[in-house]
């Protein structure tokens, strides 16, 4: 918790204990209890409001300790325009003739004759 060990938690309590003074401090941890119940008593009303709205809703495919920013960026480079995210990925184009098996060189698409070229608006 915050990096604190038990010996450093007792000095921090003795500490806040003498600088609140024993005639404050029951009414200091009466208010500490009241905010934590009302905390508590405000998540479960939130909670209970959220399922109530959104039934059906898979909060575990949502949460964000689960993101992973690979899998999204290629979901959207294999996805099509206007294809849903579970699309099949695009159609594979094979390497031209007399490519090594396995080489890094780009694999190339061949245009159909008289076929205009493909333009991006956004390409620099």
């Amino acid at each position: 918790m915050f990096g604190i060990n038990g010996g450093e938690a007792l000095v921090l309590l003795l500490v806040i204990a003498l600088v609140v003074g024993p005639e404050r401090l029951p009414q200091y941890t009466e208010q500490l209890a009241n905010g934590a119940r009302t905390a508590k008593r405000l998540l479960a009303d939130t909670k209970d409001k959220m399922s109530d709205q959104a039934p059906d809703v898979d909060w575990a495919a949502i949460d964000p300790r689960r993101y992973d920013p690979r899998r999204i960026v290629r979901d959207a480079l294999l996805e099509d325009d206007g294809a849903s995210p579970g699309a099949a990925p695009r159609e594979h184009v094979t390497p031209r003739p007399g490519a090594a098996a396995g080489a890094s060189a780009p694999a190339t698409a061949h245009l159909a004759p008289g076929a205009a070229a493909p333009f991006d608006d956004e390409a620099t």
